[in-house]
Formats: C-alpha cells, sequence, structure tokens
C-alpha cells in the first residue's frame, strides 16, 4: 500500500507559517493593508500620478527604481502578519490612528516639519502610523526573545528594578531624549501643541512600568524610524525645519512614540477587558430577550 507523501511546496508553506507565526488574521491584515493602499492611491490620484510623472522612459526602469520604499513595504508587511492576533491589533491600530494625527497635527501646526503638499497635516499620511506601529510590535517581539534574559546578571528581576540592566538604559536613554526634544522644539516653545508635548513625554518618562519593554519598544521604534525618517526627507517628502535628513531627534521621536502608544494601549486593553464583556454579555441577553 502506498503512503501518501506531502508535496514539498505544501511542507515549505508549513514551515514558513510555522516560522513566520501566520494565523488566519495575518491574512485579514494583509488583505486590509494592500485595501489601504488601493484607496490612498484612488482618493489621491493626482499624488501618485505626479509621483509617476517622475518616472524617465528614456532612462532603465530598474535604476528608477525607490529600492528604499520597497524595501520598507516589503519588511513591514512581512512583520505585521507574524503573529496576527485580532484583539491585539486592534488596539494597536486604534491608537496608532488616534496617536499618528495628534502627532502629525502637533508637528505641521507648529511647523517642525512641512509636508511638500502643504497640508497640516495631510490624511493620506495618517494611515502609516498604526502600520508602523503594528510592525514595530512585532520587532519588541523577536527583541524581547534574542536579547539578554532578565533572569540572570545586571539584567535578574530580584535587582532592584531602576538599578537593573534595562533600568539603568531607561534612564540613560529618556533623559538625554528629552534633553534633545526640548532642544529641538526650543523655536515652538510658545506653542500649546509643544508645551502639551513636552508635559506628555515627562510623564510617561517619569511613570515607567516596564523598564525592558520600555527600552525595547524604544529601540524598535527608532529603528524603524531611521528608514521611515530617511526615506520621507531625503525624497522631500516631508521637510524638517533644520533640513537635515533627517533630524536625529526625528528617529528617536519614533521610539518615544512607539513607547507612548504601546503605554496608551495598556490602558485600552484593560477597558476593553473590563468593559467589552460586559456589553457583548448585556447585547447577547437582549436578543434572547427580543427572540423569546
Amino acid at each position: 500500500m502506498k503512503q501518501f507523501r506531502e508535496p514539498a511546496s505544501s511542507k515549505t508553506t508549513h514551515l514558513l507559517t510555522a516560522e513566520l507565526g501566520l494565523t488566519r488574521w495575518s491574512y485579514v491584515l494583509l488583505s486590509t493593508f494592500l485595501l489601504t493602499l488601493f484607496v490612498l492611491g484612488y482618493v489621491w490620484w493626482p499624488l501618485a500620478e505626479e509621483y509617476l510623472a517622475q518616472i524617465d522612459w528614456n532612462r532603465p526602469l530598474w535604476q528608477q527604481v525607490d529600492w528604499l520604499l520597497i524595501g520598507i513595504f516589503g519588511v513591514m508587511t512581512v512583520l505585521i502578519m507574524s503573529g496576527a492576533d485580532l484583539k491585539v491589533d486592534l488596539v494597536i491600530v486604534g491608537v496608532g490612528l488616534v496617536g499618528g494625527l495628534v502627532i502629525e497635527s502637533w508637528g505641521t501646526q507648529t511647523e517642525l516639519w512641512t509636508y511638500y503638499t502643504q497640508e497640516r497635516p495631510p490624511l493620506w499620511i495618517i494611515p502609516a502610523w498604526p502600520i508602523a506601529s503594528l510592525s514595530i510590535d512585532r520587532l519588541v517581539r523577536i527583541l524581547h526573545r534574542v536579547l539578554p534574559n532578565p533572569k540572570a546578571g545586571l539584567f535578574a528581576p530580584g535587582r532592584s528594578p531602576a538599578f537593573s540592566g534595562y533600568g539603568l538604559l531607561y534612564w540613560i536613554i529618556f533623559p538625554v531624549f528629552l534633553v534633545l526634544m526640548l532642544d529641538f522644539v526650543w523655536p515652538t516653545l510658545d506653542k500649546s501643541f509643544t508645551v502639551m508635548a513636552l508635559v506628555l513625554s515627562g510623564l510617561i518618562i517619569l511613570t515607567p512600568t516596564n523598564y525592558r519593554l520600555a527600552v525595547l519598544t524604544f529601540v524598535a521604534g527608532s529603528g524603524l524610524g531611521y528608514f521611515l525618517e530617511r526615506w520621507g526627507t531625503t525624497r522631500l517628502c516631508w521637510t524638517y525645519y533644520t533640513g537635515e535628513t533627517p533630524p536625529l531627534f526625528a528617529v528617536l521621536a519614533h521610539g518615544m512614540a512607539a513607547v507612548a502608544f504601546w503605554r496608551a494601549g495598556l490602558i485600552a486593553y484593560q477597558i476593553w477587558d473590563k468593559f467589552l464583556p460586559k456589553i457583548t454579555a448585556g447585547s447577547r441577553k437582549d436578543a434572547k430577550t427580543q427572540s423569546g
């Protein structure tokens, strides 16, 4: 009797699925991501048309391909599909949308940075924030697995958290960032938006919850932020008042924003767990009453 052998292509698919941590929600996220790109391209077609008009058909196309942009989208696509979870990702997306709108409003209204369309802020940039937030969440998971175990040495949980390895890193990284932020936003210190941003950043820094996750999130956000800022500033999609491509503060600000979003997400999860089950239960009870 012949034994059934799984095709090599099927084995490869199963292996990739396991390695990347793909779930059914991974494909939902991918579809949503692609749909978002399509909608943005359709609604803001004049911008896309203007970008495509830069192509010189007399030169080889491969020399004009924006490989940095393709690389960023490729990596982020793989990241957002990895370990997708409906509850977690809905909160990340929601916080990313609101947080991104607030940050873009602050930066463009105070003219710390401006977009080539002169919109303050342009709505087409807002969806990039939740996509980046999902990518950072996946990067933090990777860092959590590969970086030193908190059970050993300076990183041991038995030590006082503020004086553990990650605690020391925290109290070096974040105060330095706050100094850089103050220096960068100094010309707009008379703006209420800037004052609010400084106060909020200070409150987040002074009330740490988990030193390890805060440091890892800051590193992941800054790492991804460098490539995003490098692309945007060198392509003149947005320009900082300093003219740098990009400013160090702008790169690290992605790390701080990621930490702020993560902290906001923790609060959102608590609200979700506290109220959503009650709302769901109440809806089911009403449905049963009406059907009865």
